[in-house]
Order: structure tokens, then sequence, then C-alpha cells
């Protein structure tokens, strides 16, 4: 396949409305070795089944879709969306992309890496979590600011409205479901992968993320060697990080008995027929108790007597 030289303009046909692309920009074969990735970017690259059909597809068609750049020096460029077609072209043994090179500011180019993102399928919930706090974060420091001539979601004044509700209306999320990914966040790394994995439920995932760190690590430890936590565990457990330090050992101990079998209470009705036979008819049930309880504690003495 030939690679046209870096610089040359393509003629853009379907991509402007993918990429937000006004009429007169263009795209331009772009060095592969001069783009660094998004920092902080919270979309894995994966070596799987499907970005192996993308390299054949690259190698066989070449990138088609340009990605998204912006300038980051002389000659150099930050990747916000096509990380993937990068990593395909790569591995398909390209030097260059083709390439739309658009001015943004920092909260710009979080909205649109996000953007560019946040509809593909399959995606991990901690993609998810990372890009709705970046793109949260992004959306309520745009809100400070007086909006600009500028086209495109990116520039709309967010004054007025909550930007997380904002945010859940354009991701097809609930806000509190929003809040919950964001929480995603507080986990280690370990914890996160778990849920990646579906090791460890969502939920229970939330609600460990409000434990300190420190404590996370025993319960990554627990569910390690157990196989498993359970929803009571975790809200017995912060119930009592409430009200006094709770150790390691003393950890293991609240998780053992949210686990342990519950005693089933022993209850005994004596029938009024019955105690007819032994009390006299003006005897009160507090009185019957107490010396049935009585008798039962002589009882009790001589058995041990025994």
């Amino acid at each position: 396949m030939k690679n046209s030289r870096s610089g040359e303009k393509i003629k853009l046909t379907s991509i402007d409305e993918l990429l937000g692309v006004v009429n007169e920009e263009s795209a331009m074969e772009i060095e592969i070795k001069s783009i660094s990735p998004f920092k902080g970017h919270p979309f894995k690259v994966i070596a799987d089944d499907k970005m192996e059909e993308l390299i054949n597809s690259v190698i066989e068609s070449g990138v088609i879709t340009p990605v998204l750049l912006r300038p980051a020096g002389e000659n150099q460029y930050e990747m916000i969306s096509g990380h993937r077609r990068m990593y395909a072209a790569r591995k398909a043994g390209l030097s260059t992309v083709p390439a739309i090179v658009r001015d943004m500011t920092d909260d710009e180019a979080v909205i649109a890496m996000v953007d560019a993102n946040i509809q593909r399928e399959e995606l991990l919930p901690s993609e998810k979590a990372f890009a709705y706090k970046m793109k949260l974060n992004a959306m309520k420091r745009q809100a400070g600011r007086p909006s600009k001539n500028n086209s495109g979601q990116n520039d709309q004044n967010l004054s007025g409205a909550v930007s997380r509700d904002i945010l859940a209306e354009q991701v097809g999320e609930s806000s509190k479901q929003i809040q919950r990914y964001i929480r995603l966040t507080e986990l280690i790394p370990e914890l996160l992968d778990m849920v990646d994995n579906k090791k460890l439920q969502f939920t229970v995932a939330v609600d460990i993320s409000y434990i300190d760190k420190e404590k996370q690590k025993w319960i990554y430890e627990y569910i390690k060697d157990n196989g498993f936590i359970k929803p009571n565990q975790i809200a017995v457990l912060r119930k009592r990080l409430e009200d006094e330090n709770v150790g390691h050992n003393y950890m293991i101990s609240i998780f053992n008995n949210c686990l342990a079998p519950k005693r089933k209470v022993r209850k005994v009705t004596l029938p009024e027929k019955k105690l007819k036979n032994y009390f006299p008819p003006d005897y009160t049930q507090e009185q019957m108790e107490e010396i049935i309880v009585s008798l039962l504690e002589e009882w009790k003495k001589e058995l041990q007597t025994e």
C-alpha cells in the first residue's frame, strides 16, 4: 500500500459528522513516531480478535478514518481519538496515519476524546469510570467559564444546569449510575481489575470504594484467598468502621461472623390447660413464669453437681 507524504492533503467524505469536522478541515498524513498518546487516556487498547481484524483491515485497505490530533510542540502531536487505529497501523507496518489536526484546550480535548470512545460496545467498567470522571471534571470547569464562539458541544454554556445530569443524558445513563461509576476510580487497581474481569460485583465494588486504600488491600487478599466477598460482609464492615478502628484480624473476624449460620431461636410454649394443673387459678402469668424459671435454675444446679 502506498503511503502519502507527510503533510499531503487527503479529501474527506463521510468522517465529518464522526469527528465534528468543519468543511474546510482536511486530513494529512502524519508520522506515527511524532504522535504521543493522550495523557490519562482511560480506554484500553487490547490485542484481541477484534484488534486482529482491524490490523488485517489496515493491511488491506489502510487507515480509512483519520485519527484526531492536537499540536503538542513543533512537529509533535497528541492523540485525541484513534489510539486503536494507530496501534493497528503500527502492527501493519505503516509509518504514517491520516490525521486531522485541531487546536484544542485541555478540556475540549478531554471531552472530544471521551465522546469519540464512549459509545463503543463492550466498554469495561474501569474505562467508563475514568472516562466519566474526566469528562465531568472538564464540563464543570467549562461551566465556570463564559462560552466561546466555537461550534460543537465542547463549547456549550453549562451554567444553570447540573453537569452530571447533562453527562447522564448524553451517555444514556442515570445521574446516580454516573456517580456509581465514578466511585470505582477510588478503588485500588487490583480490585478494579476484578470488576473488569467480573470477579467482583459492581455494586459491592462501589461500596468498597468508600473504604480506605489499606483496608481495600486486605479485602483484595481476602477475595483472592476465598474466591468471593458478599454484600453483607462489606455492609457490616462499613458499619463497624463508623464506630471503631478495625484491624486486619478484626476484619477477618467480621467477615467470618457474617458467614456463620444463624442459630435458630428455640421457643417453648406451654398451653394454659397444662399450667392449670400446677398453679392456683388466681396466679398471674408473671408469677407462673417466675416459679418456672426458679425451678429450672434449681434443676440446672443439680445437673452441674452430678
